[in-house]
């Protein structure tokens, strides 16, 4: 059986999520709503505050609520609902601006329907939030400028794009200079078959898109981005005996990664940092990812990688950045303990049941610094 091209592919997600899918009952598999964990206090407030319809007809994999929101301009790719969108609508504040992106008519006439909604509950003069009818491969049709963006986020999307390449470097042309692009995905063992990639089910379901986490790291490299950080990972299980068996017996993933675009003249040697206390609701420490959590006031060696980072994004003002750090500790991990920074998604739930002392042999780090 032939793969399925990137217009059929497109036509079968939006009739999956247009008209086969009216609420999260009609999933057949748990892919699309596997949780991410506890939402921070500010999150389940806000999200507390979202119509209940949009909140009935959202569909994702995990949480994209990255820290330090405030007054930013917020991409969010494959917006659906909205409900992504309103929650971080009031993270953002009135100050920032969020607009959502989405291919399905239905979903994005029902996130418009309830914007005069939101903005009343959230005390709002006027709308923060806007949402677009369009591809996320094809922003600039979409009328979206270079680096008009701080952020963008995406939601157990990208999946569900034939062509992976082009969303990254769409959103890699709208960031701006230090900007990230933080989301969550459906990651895939193996090479799914023939049968697996045009399976109409499999795709609305996330899975038969899925990429290989070998896969992201060679496309964010080759878009310019920095290599992938993976902040948390859990696994998924299928739970639909014919989609297992077209599957394959392939193993599923959903993870959170953040990538950043580092300006060339920001990146420099490792460094030692100091985090200030000073992003909200993260005073005592900040969990920046799998193999970083950073504690007010502690001098941490950074590699080269996480410097410019820091250096060159929103997070700048939280650290007091020293360079020449360790120059032997590798990229990404605690004290130079791990052998990688890249921490693998299959390894890391494989290996949270059971932490050691010190780093993953592997180097597959926890979800609060190293395991």
């Amino acid at each position: 059986m032939a793969a399925a091209t990137g217009e059929q592919i497109h036509r079968m997600v939006q009739d999956y999520y247009g008209k086969e899918l009216q609420s999260t009952e009609d999933l057949k598999t748990g892919a699309c709503v596997t949780p991410a964990g506890p939402l921070p206090r500010a999150a389940r407030e806000a999200l507390e505050r979202v119509h209940q319809e949009v909140v009935a007809r959202y569909y994702g994999c995990g949480l994209v609520l990255p820290e330090r929101l405030a007054s930013c301009r917020v991409l969010d790719l494959g917006s659906g609902s909205g409900r992504d969108c309103y929650v971080l609508s009031q993270l953002v504040g009135e100050k920032g601006h969020v607009t959502g992106i989405d291919m399905t008519e239905g979903q994005v006439e029902l996130a418009k329907k309830h914007i005069a909604y939101h903005m009343d509950k959230f005390g709002y003069q006027k709308p923060n939030v806007d949402f677009i009818l369009g591809y996320v491969e094809k922003l600039g049709d979409a009328g979206l400028a270079d680096e008009s963006y701080d952020i963008v986020v995406s939601n157990c999307v990208i999946n569900l794009c034939p062509d992976k390449g082009a969303v990254l470097r769409e959103a890699y042309r709208v960031l701006k200079p230090g900007g990230e692009m933080y989301f969550s995905d459906v990651y895939a063992s193996r090479r799914l078959s023939e049968a697996a990639r045009a399976h109409g089910a499999l795709w609305g379901e996330c899975l038969a898109g899925a990429l290989r986490w070998s896969e992201l790291r060679s496309i964010a490299r080759d878009v310019g981005f920095s290599p992938p950080r993976l902040v948390a990972a859990s696994p998924i299980a299928v739970g639909h005996r014919e989609l297992e068996s077209v599957a394959g017996g392939c193993q599923f993933v959903s993870a959170t990664v953040r990538l950043f675009k580092v300006p060339a003249g920001s990146r420099a040697g490792p460094g030692r940092v100091v985090y200030n206390g000073g992003v909200a609701g993260h005073e005592r420490e900040l969990v920046f990812d799998a193999g970083f959590t950073f504690k007010e006031g502690e001098a941490v060696e950074v590699d080269a990688d996480t410097a410019a980072i820091l250096r060159s994004s929103r997070f700048a003002e939280e650290f007091l950045i020293q360079d020449g750090g360790d120059a032997a500790a590798p990229p990404g991990c605690c004290r130079g303990r791990a052998k990688e920074r890249i921490c693998d998604p299959f390894q890391l739930v494989e290996r949270l049941g059971a932490p050691g002392p010190g780093c993953c042999p592997a180097g597959a780090c926890g979800p609060r610094g190293c395991c």
